[in-house]
């Protein structure tokens, strides 16, 4: 049984044929999804810079299982650590108080207050006025400033708005 698994991943081969390749892509595929139920499928959903570089450095690594450039079952157990560290530092952030989850995901910048907006803010973030104003349109809000209560950079890097009440 051993044999025909090394045989048919090219575990042990110099070079990969496309069909070891194919088989490959499956397995890789399966264990994936499995990898993510185990750990958490936010890094597709949230998209804060802490989800992101996991989401880039996750598939990098898997496709190197899949081409062969790395050996195949430690690049996966590889993975699952990734995900693993993704997810033990998440929860850690969770319930730290002391500023860690700032650290690891980052924190909403405020962008407009009462109607003015921050320049020092939208420089620090390096978000440009028209970028600001076409948040604003783009949520369906008002080109008036003044009826703005406040508008966030969120950790995400979207702009969210809360209007002032009439």
């Amino acid at each position: 049984m051993e044999a025909c698994l090394e045989a048919a991943l090219g575990i042990n081969s110099d070079s990969l044929t496309w069909w070891q390749m194919a088989i490959r892509a499956v397995v890789v595929f399966c264990v994936a999804l499995l990898i993510l139920r185990i750990g958490s499928n936010r890094i597709f959903g949230k998209q804060t810079a802490f989800d992101i570089v996991l989401g880039i450095i996750y598939g990098s690594v898997l496709s190197r299982a899949i081409t062969g450039n790395s050996p195949f079952f430690p690049t996966l157990v590889a993975a699952l650590v990734l995900m693993l560290l993704h997810k033990g530092l998440a929860v850690a952030a969770y319930h730290s108080n002391f500023g860690f989850g700032n650290f690891i995901k980052g924190k909403p910048v405020v962008l407009i207050k009462n109607g003015e907006i921050l320049r020092d803010a939208l420089e620090k973030s390096t978000v440009t006025e028209d970028d600001l104003k076409e948040a604003l349109r783009s949520k369906g809000t008002v080109d008036d400033l003044g009826k703005v209560k406040a508008a966030y950079l969120e950790r995400s890097g979207k702009i969210s708005v809360i209007l002032k009440d009439n």
